[in-house]
């Protein structure tokens, strides 16, 4: 999710503004501050619950696009082993993962005793916490630890599905397959995003695996071999028709969302005066650090609504508030797991010890409950 090819001012404030969307999203969902500020904007708390979470489908997209630019801009891969791109990208998502998670049971821990609300996690146990730790928890069937991290799991997966791919063609044999590699793989990865729109998409029941959001993620792909085409034509028509089949077939808002994106993407990246925009400030410092906000924002806003909630359980305007001071925190505590974590390059050792932080302090939870 975080990326030095990301550093194009543009992306970056797309990445902010899907953000912001997700933390008011979940601001809205995980009450109970949502519940009592309700009546000053119902149209709004419904509409952020409904439909806050489709900017999931923004990232999924921009995640696509960038996969496509770091591992292949050319068609051919360019990383030398498919088992180092892989770890390297599991290394770089699990360190600020795993701090936020410990924070995020912490946080739970300190507030299970005086905040009696469904969005409060259980006390954590061993076998979700190792699950949680390897990304793993909606596979195994285990609860997530904190809001959204099955996203984390979908992202490393789509990711490493899409280096095996390109690791596939190039160890084909034969000169044939040398000198049609490019075209081979990006037919292959289109034939995956086609597979998912029009066939794995359609089952809510696959959405532990990379194959049910591939779709979203390969127009992300397409957009960016639109991008830097000499003629965006025809990519733009695959994207459409792909995306248009599969509203067709079965009208799904993730699915609109995410084709509109691709399009618009296109036509900006195409654009001189929008590609070479340095963007507004702010929007674009909150897209640097959206992967870390978005870890770390569900034990701000618990922590926040305990506290309001429990003080001011009846006043609709010092909730209202008290989600607006959740979302700032949110962006605070986001900047400081960016800036002393995520945008630090981390070893197998550093990963490891933040793991096993994760699972020892989850257990010396779970204990310390049990002995209370």
């Amino acid at each position: 999710m975080s990326s030095a090819t990301s550093r194009t001012p543009l992306i970056d404030m797309v990445k902010g503004l899907a953000c912001a969307a997700i933390v008011c999203h979940h601001l809205a969902f995980y009450g109970p501050m949502s519940d009592i500020a309700a009546p000053l904007a119902p149209w709004l708390i419904a509409w952020l619950y409904d439909y806050g979470r489709m900017a999931v489908q923004v990232f999924l997209v921009l995640g696509g696009y960038l996969a496509a630019a770091s591992l292949a801009p050319q068609g051919v891969a360019r990383f030398d082993s498919a088992l180092t791109a892989v770890t390297k990208r599991f290394v770089r998502l699990i360190v600020p993962y795993a701090v936020a998670l410990l924070l995020a049971v912490l946080v739970a821990a300190l507030v299970r005793s005086w905040m009696d609300h469904h969005s409060v996690p259980d006390e954590p146990t061993l076998a979700q916490l190792l699950a949680n730790a390897l990304l793993l928890q909606d596979i195994v069937g285990e609860d997530a630890l904190s809001a959204g991290v099955w996203y984390v799991a979908i992202d490393f997966q789509l990711f490493a599905l899409s280096v095996l791919v390109w690791a596939a063609v190039r160890a084909l044999p034969g000169a044939w397959a040398r000198r049609h590699g490019p075209v081979l793989a990006q037919g292959l990865l289109v034939a995956l995003t086609a597979a998912s729109l029009l066939v794995f998409n359609l089952d809510s029941g696959q959405d532990m695996w990379a194959w049910y959001f591939f779709g979203a993620y390969g127009l992300g792909m397409m957009a960016y071999w639109a991008a830097k085409a000499p003629r965006a034509t025809d990519w733009l028509a695959l994207i459409v028709l792909l995306g248009g089949a599969a509203l067709a077939l079965e009208y799904r808002g993730r699915i609109a969302v995410a084709l509109v994106t691709a399009v618009l993407l296109v036509a900006a990246l195409r654009s001189v005066r929008l590609r070479q925009w340095q963007g507004l400030a702010l929007l674009v410092r909150l897209g640097q650090m959206s992967y870390s906000v978005f870890l770390v924002h569900f034990a701000v806003c618990l922590l926040v609504n305990a506290v309001v909630g429990h003080l001011f359980p009846e006043s609709p305007v010092l909730n209202a508030l008290g989600m607006a001071l959740a979302f700032a925190l949110s962006l605070l505590a986001g900047r400081e797991l960016y800036q002393r974590v995520e945008r630090h390059v981390p070893t197998w050792s550093v990963a490891l010890r933040w793991q096993a932080g994760l699972v020892g302090a989850g257990m010396l939870v779970a204990l310390g409950s049990n002995w209370a």
